[in-house]
C-alpha cells in the first residue's frame, strides 16, 4: 500500500498579484513622467550644438531661442546658457533641474547639465 501526497499548489495569491500590480503601476507612472524630460534634454543638447554656430553671445542665445521654440523647449531659454570660448571654438553649456510632483509633499528632482560638442 503506497500513500500518495497531494502536490502543493504554487503560484501568486490574489493579494500578491495586487501588490505586484500596484508596484508596476507606480513604476509606470514614474517612467511616464521622466521620459518626456529626458526627451526634452536631448532637444536642449541639439539646440546647444546648433547655437554653437553663432559668433557672439547674443547670436548664440538667439539661435538657441529659435531652435527651442521649434522643439517646444520650456525648461531653459537662451539667457540661461553659459557661453565660453575654448581656443577658437565656442562652447555652450547649460544646467537646469525639473521637479515632478509624486504625491503629497514628495517630489522627484531631476538635475540635467550638458554642453555642446
Amino acid at each position: 500500500m503506497t500513500i500518495q501526497f497531494r502536490s502543493r499548489q504554487r503560484g501568486l495569491s490574489f493579494l500578491g498579484l495586487l501588490v505586484v500590480g500596484g508596484l508596476l503601476a507606480a513604476c509606470g507612472v514614474i517612467i511616464a513622467e521622466v521620459v518626456p524630460t529626458a526627451i526634452e534634454y536631448q532637444g536642449i543638447r541639439r539646440a546647444a550644438d546648433k547655437a554653437q554656430e553663432g559668433t557672439s553671445v547674443a547670436e548664440v542665445r538667439a539661435i538657441f531661442d529659435k531652435v527651442a521654440s521649434v522643439d517646444n523647449i520650456k525648461s531653459i531659454s537662451g539667457k540661461d546658457l553659459e557661453v565660453s570660448k575654448e581656443g577658437e571654438r565656442i562652447v555652450v553649456s547649460f544646467a537646469y533641474q525639473r521637479e515632478i510632483h509624486m504625491f503629497g509633499p514628495a517630489y522627484l528632482t531631476l538635475k540635467y547639465s550638458g554642453r555642446s560638442k
